[in-house]
């Protein structure tokens, strides 16, 4: 979990070092705004952004009753936010494996890409497929509606 975590604290103590310049510097408006970009940045990029993830055991057991698809992810990365936001509300009915977290999904998504922890890797009736357009991730929502 520590590694989650390491991009988000990063941004936001470069964002607090920034402002501080500024602060002596004499520019505290200037300052607020730059902590604010840095804060807000720290915080897409935290786990915070994604639903609460699950195992992949316990996920691979729910999305085998509800047929939702699986979403292998891992904190910091551009292409999972992407897929995170596209998918709006529709995120929450989707099951998240945070990679970082869990060592069973890291290692499904390595099975599904030949060792590679690529992400994301979404599973759907027990097939990989590694970033797909949301668009069709909301599509598989849909139907197993």
């Amino acid at each position: 979990m520590k590694r989650a975590w390491t991009l988000p604290v990063s941004f936001a103590a470069g964002g607090a070092l920034l402002a501080a310049g500024l602060v002596v510097d004499g520019s505290p408006g200037v300052a607020a705004a730059v902590l604010l970009v840095f804060v807000l940045i720290a915080g897409l990029h935290s786990p915070l952004a994604f639903p609460r993830p699950v195992g992949a055991l316990e996920a691979q057991r729910r999305s085998a009753v509800d047929g939702r698809p699986v979403v292998y992810w891992r904190a910091g990365c551009k292409y999972c936010l992407r897929l995170r936001f596209r998918l709006g509300r529709g995120a929450g009915g989707v099951h998240w494996v945070d990679i970082w977290s869990d060592p069973a999904g890291a290692a499904v998504v390595r099975a599904a890409n030949d060792g590679n922890e690529t992400v994301p890797t979404v599973v759907v009736a027990g097939r990989a497929y590694v970033n797909p357009d949301p668009e069709w991730v909301r599509g598989k929502l849909a139907s197993s509606a």
